[in-house]
């Protein structure tokens, strides 16, 4: 590997998010719950919608993903930050943290297209839904799907190229719980800047580029809501985007913060980066299933099968 014929280093310790034996303790359960819970609730949801063939819709179709998405993007960091909470020594191996890095970008940068892909789906369904079945076919639905892991992969082979033109000798201490770019970035001895104003390009084109649909279909949306004659039919449109608005927002929201803020090691980059990594999966599936009543009746419909066959 070209990176470590000029890195003397193999390995980077994690400064984690505590130092104390008893309050890693409390934050091991805490996190293990989310983690459990993060994987329970996307697993019902890719069970749900596969079983219900009244959820066999694009809509359905695009959240079933982003379920799985959930699924890789907490898995990647969540269970070596459960392994590090129960162990003295906080490392990760050069080769790991190139692993998570790549991991890291190629499920959140899948998921940011997703996520657009969905609001333009909205779209389509409020603002034009006598084109919408034949807009959104199955196969249209497929290719929106491989062209966000296509653009999702080639944005990560770019980050990790970045990664790979680093030098390290001396400093190996990463002011966070995992591996990401922006904090291997002050540990390096080599000239950064370039790879800076990379980081920060690929991030706002990949960013703007899903953001920009999304904030262009809600202007959309909204217009054509507030144009509805009748009260009923305002409240239920408005309902059934309050779902993918709120995972929007907190899905942007949280990356940029995480990516664009120079990176200090505090507390604040931890809880960026917490509220990003760990706490978004946790709540997609709630947000997505809690007001939507197709979701909840395949739920019970569920339940019921699986109390039959006890």
């Amino acid at each position: 590997m070209a990176w470590m014929n000029h890195s003397t280093i193999t390995e980077f310790i994690l400064i984690g998010l505590s130092d104390n034996p008893h309050i890693e303790v409390l934050v091991f359960v805490l996190f293990l719950g989310i983690y459990l819970l993060t994987m329970m609730g996307n697993l019902m949801m890719l069970l749900v919608i596969r079983t219900d063939s009244r959820l066999h819709t694009p809509m359905y179709f695009f959240l079933s993903h982003l379920s799985f998405l959930d699924l890789c993007f907490s898995s990647v960091t969540e269970p070596k930050l459960l392994k590090d909470l129960l162990s003295k020594k906080k490392t990760i191996s050069v080769e790991g943290c190139l692993t998570q890095v790549f991991f890291v970008f190629i499920t959140a940068g899948t998921e940011a297209c997703l996520l657009s892909v969905m609001t333009c789906d909205h779209y389509a369904a409020i603002c034009h839904p006598l084109l919408y079945g034949q807009v959104m076919s199955s196969q249209f639905c497929v290719r929106l799907v491989l062209i966000s892991w296509g653009l999702a992969s080639f944005n990560s082979v770019v980050i990790l190229l970045l990664a790979l033109n680093l030098d390290f000798f001396m400093a190996q201490t990463i002011h966070n719980y995992t591996c990401d770019l922006p904090s291997l970035f002050p540990l390096s001895c080599s000239d950064i800047s370039i790879n800076i104003d990379i980081l920060i390009c690929s991030i706002l084109l990949h960013g703007l580029g899903t953001f920009l649909p999304t904030f262009f279909s809600y202007t959309r949306i909204v217009s054509t809501i507030l144009s509805i004659s009748s009260t009923s039919g305002r409240s239920k449109a408005f309902s059934t985007c309050s779902s993918p608005l709120t995972a929007v927002t907190l899905f942007f929201g949280s990356g940029l913060i995480h990516y664009l803020m120079p990176t200090s090691g505090s507390s604040l980059d931890m809880l960026s980066s917490l509220q990003y990594s760990a706490v978004t999966p946790l709540l997609n599936p709630l947000i997505y299933s809690l007001k939507n009543q197709e979701v909840k009746a395949a739920v019970r419909t569920l339940a019921k099968i699986l109390h039959y066959f006890r």
